[in-house]
């Protein structure tokens, strides 16, 4: 190999070293002005696609409840991240939350980003209602509070079925997972 291909070999790997680090230096606090890419935020009504142009929407940072808390980041009031299974790729990479997929109203509808999975309304009052439910299985059972934290902890409807792969199997403690559904009961 010639000299001129090792230095130019060098400058190369020196310049990869220093995109490297510049990474480093992007942290959640750099895109402050950007909040609507932050993990558990949504473009709220009115937003116009222009970040220069921040003043048009607001972003929840104070919440009411722990369960509110984790609707719409997926940390817990302990500021602890709510760990995961499954789900889509970008939630794993970008972070996110229920909100991310079922929207602020829990309503769901909107295909989730990159596939085709509609996520379905997920208000306590239409889980728990008592005429049929249909999603992609067949039919089952009206939600449960006890079954509504089986699909949220292992992807499992109340007939047993499997839920679709894009819904995450949440790592949540029983306090967590309580607050959530008391959250779900005021959508």
């Amino acid at each position: 190999m010639s000299r001129n291909m090792l230095i130019l070999l060098l400058f190369i790997g020196v310049v990869f070293i220093f995109v490297g680090m510049m990474n480093l230096l992007y942290t959640p606090s750099s895109y402050q002005q950007y909040g609507w890419q932050q993990p558990g935020t949504m473009y709220p009504d009115g937003f116009e696609t222009s970040p220069s142009s921040p003043s048009n929407f607001d972003i929840i940072s104070e919440f009411d409840s722990n369960g509110e808390m984790i609707y719409y980041t997926g940390f817990n009031e302990d500021g602890q991240r709510i760990p995961f299974q499954g789900g889509p790729r970008w939630l794993s990479v970008h972070g996110g939350s229920c909100v991310s997929c079922h929207g602020v109203d829990g309503k769901g509808g909107v295909p989730i980003m990159m596939g085709t999975a509609v996520p379905p309304d997920i208000t306590y009052e239409t889980l728990t209602a008592e005429q049929d439910h249909e999603d992609e299985h067949e039919g089952h059972p009206v939600y449960t509070d006890e079954t509504i934290k089986m699909a949220i902890k292992q992807g499992i409807d109340p007939s047993g079925e499997r839920l679709d792969y894009t819904m995450p199997r949440w790592n949540m403690s029983e306090k967590d997972l309580n607050d959530l559904i008391e959250y779900l009961k005021t959508l």
